[in-house]
């Protein structure tokens, strides 16, 4: 009875695989064997699905690494040229599609870099190792090799066919955001301040482009407009991923939740009374129009805050976008922003 407790207790406390063999020995070595393997190697778990590369799957894997759905923050580069009313001529909307699609490409550039650097963290992620490098379907050097293509290119081809800041401009975004992907993203509230940046640049990048004066109550909204965004996004995903943060992002562990609500209370506080001072600033007079379009448009920015702070006080903001996006009652309150904005532009 002595020696059959003392081989139970044996093989209960040897390894995981002992515990569910049934039949003969060699079933049993090898569900070890696999084991074994799958703890060296984690990336090998899901090796079948990440085994075979095509050329159309590469292509559809490329697409994606760029992130399709982030290009809407591109479109931070009309407003600057739409607050001052210079949409309305073909050469500056041909101009604009121009820098857009050069940020587009050096966005892209930096998103293929970032993914083919954290490759290997981002399959113990439950929804980051789905992304195509991560998940096998974009070979790592092929999107290093692309991303270097288009961090060269967007800069050159601006040089000869934008004004010489734009693309002193889009070299200093592709510094800072490679510098983010390699250092800053593990340094205390620089990671912060280098996404809200990043944001900041496609807002300047616009008015730059067309030669308008940037207004500072602009840039300030602007600014903390984003930094309100990041904030949440990154208390969104502390608060979902607690307990297992360090895995994916390790800089969420020397944050608490507490700090990261009060940066985006403060952002939001912040962009709401520098967009209130911008809507007053200097904009009375004959060609007003009928109504204060301009100031009124102040109600439907602050519900605008104040409806994206639901998300954030949820922990659901964890992907802006899709906020944006899919919220029906954000939807139409940024649509009725935009009315009374251009209503205030067009001096009706």
């Amino acid at each position: 009875m002595t020696e059959t407790a003392h081989a139970a207790t044996k093989g209960v406390a040897g390894t995981a695989p002992a515990e569910g063999a049934v039949g003969t020995g060699s079933a049993e070595g090898a569900a070890e064997t696999t084991l074994h393997e799958q703890r060296a190697h984690p990336s090998r778990a899901h090796g079948p699905a990440r085994a075979r590369v095509t050329p159309g799957g590469l292509l559809t894997g490329l697409l994606r690494t760029t992130r399709p759905k982030q290009w809407v923050k591109n479109t931070l580069v009309i407003a600057a040229p739409a607050a001052a009313g210079r949409l309305f001529s073909v050469p500056a909307l041909g101009r604009l599609a121009l820098t857009f699609a050069l940020f587009t490409a050096c966005a892209a550039a930096v998103y293929l870099i970032n993914d083919a650097r954290d490759a290997e963290a981002d399959r113990a992620h439950p929804v980051k190792c789905r992304r195509p490098v991560a998940a096998g379907q974009v070979p790592v050097p092929v999107a290093y090799a692309l991303g270097g293509v288009l961090a060269v290119l967007g800069p050159l081809l601006a040089a000869r066919l934008t004004p010489p800041l734009v693309p002193v401009l889009l070299t200093a975004y592709l510094g800072m955001q490679l510098a983010y992907c390699v250092a800053l993203k593990h340094v205390l509230v620089v990671d912060l301040v280098v996404v809200t940046t990043g944001f900041l640049m496609r807002a300047m990048i616009g008015g730059v482009a067309l030669g308008i004066p940037l207004s500072r109550w602009f840039l300030i909204t602007t600014g903390f407009g984003a930094l309100f965004m990041v904030a949440a996004k990154r208390y969104s995903e502390a608060v979902q991923m607690a307990g297992k943060a360090g895995a994916t992002r390790a800089l969420l562990t020397e944050y608490t939740t507490g700090y990261l609500r009060f940066v985006w209370q403060l952002a939001a506080s912040v962009a709401v009374l520098a967009y209130c001072l911008w809507a007053l600033e200097g904009h009375d007079g004959p060609a007003a129009g009928l109504l204060p379009w301009r100031q009124l448009s102040m109600v439907a920015f602050i519900l605008a805050i104040l409806r994206y702070a639901v998300f954030a006080d949820r922990g659901t903001a964890g992907e802006p976008e899709d906020v944006v996006l899919r919220d029906r009652a954000l939807a139409l309150i940024g649509l009725a922003w935009l009315a009374m904005y251009g209503l205030a532009v067009a001096h009706w």
